[in-house]
């Protein structure tokens, strides 16, 4: 194990650029874990469990409410439970420490905002499906999205039987019609001018690693989560002087095509991380 950190860490710092990928494993990593019926999700979303029946947050994300102030309720709560704690956690903080001084890149599908949160710039970010700080309207009139803190906080602190009142859900400002928070749950996710702008930054970033020491570092990411998986893999085989770096917990997934460029550590992402910084 000794070996693998250290041919990690000295992978990290050779590198020309490095390019993140973060999944649902780095979250739990932090505590925050969305498939699970866990003590954390009984204590904030019980009421919505014993009403509506669903046992974890991300099938309360896909929950047809059958009203709009029940909706609130939960995207308002999922907000403030994503994050209630300022600062950033631990994991996030020995994250960003590990390749601030470095040329790098995050691509993510954690929905959370946490790497935001963390100090990474967002020139330096793409959220492949959103995250739950920003509004959208429902029906695409435009390609905005909007800062939603202050209305997810204020509908958070004000829930009464699970549901929020009638004149703090917010309305489009262009067409009148219902909003959304800027999460990939329906066919309504809004891919517009940020995400794009966002996708192109991902796109360019790898575009011009092209030849150079790339590290892939791969975080918590399961095997079938191929929005990440595949596209990493893909340029490790393709680029000569690639790495592939993936940690995750008891689930490591590494072809034999790659082997021979890659580095697989299965442990506790927090206790990895916090390892290669004092490294």
């Amino acid at each position: 194990m000794e070996d693998k950190y250290y041919k990690a860490i000295t992978k990290i710092q050779e590198a020309d650029s490095i390019v993140i990928g973060a999944s649902n494993g780095l979250s739990i990593s932090e505590g925050i874990h969305i498939f699970a019926e866990n003590t954390a999700f009984l204590e904030k979303f019980g009421d919505f469990r014993a009403k509506y029946g669903f046992r974890s947050i991300i099938q309360g994300c896909f929950y047809p409410f059958p009203s709009q102030e029940e909706k609130w309720a939960f995207f308002s709560r999922m907000y403030d439970y994503f994050l209630y704690d300022e600062e950033a956690s631990p994991v996030m903080k020995n994250l960003f420490e590990l390749v601030k001084e470095k040329n790098y890149f995050v691509v993510t599908s954690n929905i959370d905002d946490h790497f935001s949160q963390a100090g990474f710039p967002k020139e330096r970010l793409f959220e492949i499906e959103g995250n739950c700080r920003n509004l959208q309207c429902t029906y695409g009139c435009h390609n905005q999205i909007y800062p939603g803190d202050k209305i997810l906080s204020e509908m958070a602190k004000n829930q009464e039987n699970g549901k929020v009142s009638t004149d703090l859900i917010p309305k489009c400002p262009e067409c009148g019609g219902p909003m959304q928070v800027h999460v990939e749950v329906d066919q309504n996710f809004l891919r517009g001018e940020a995400w794009l702008t966002n996708y192109q930054a991902y796109q360019d970033f790898i575009e011009k690693a092209h030849g150079k020491k790339l590290v892939l570092l791969e975080l918590g990411v399961g095997v079938r989560n191929q929005l990440i998986k595949a596209p990493f893999m893909k340029l490790t085989s393709h680029e000569e002087n690639a790495t592939y770096i993936t940690l995750n917990k008891g689930e490591l997934y590494i072809p034999e095509v790659i082997a021979s460029k890659s580095i697989g550590i299965d442990g506790d992402t927090a206790e990895v991380l916090q390892q290669l910084v004092q490294a």
